[in-house]
């Protein structure tokens, strides 16, 4: 009875999703139970297809200054990796994990080796640093 007085749709097959979930899991959940129910792409491709959509629309939004457009079209993008993750058997949450970790490995390995403070380092010399450090750890 609560339930119902809050609103909350027992018969959505998105109910019972934890509002409170970190974003990057729930999106995984709502994207998998929307997917297991039939709201789903044909093929990988068709998901790669409204991953270069939504990076167009996130440009033109970005391009007007309108915050809480660019807001909502990222949003749509980052919902659209998360679909694509699914696809292709990768879970979000673990690889956006290791990827800060590789980042922060390569990024202290930069720290280390720089010659001078980081703050005052150009382009070339950013580039330079960080293809080193990421050949020495991958």
């Amino acid at each position: 009875i609560k339930k119902r007085e809050k609103g909350h749709d027992e018969t959505s097959v998105l109910a019972g999703v934890p509002l409170a979930m970190p974003a990057l899991l729930r999106a995984f959940e709502v994207s998998n139970r929307a997917a297991r129910c039939g709201f789903e792409w044909n093929d990988v491709d068709g998901v790669w297809d409204k991953l270069r959509e939504e990076e167009q629309e996130l440009r033109e939004a970005a391009a007007t200054s309108d915050k809480e457009a660019t807001t909502r079209e990222m949003g749509d993008l980052l919902f659209t990796v998360v679909n694509l993750a699914r696809w292709l058997g990768v879970e979000p949450e673990d690889a956006l994990r290791r990827m800060i970790d590789r980042f922060s490995t390569r990024f202290q390995q930069m720290e280390a080796t720089a010659d001078k403070p980081l703050h005052s380092l150009n382009a070339e010399e950013w580039e330079t640093l960080w293809q080193k450090a990421k050949s020495v750890s991958n």
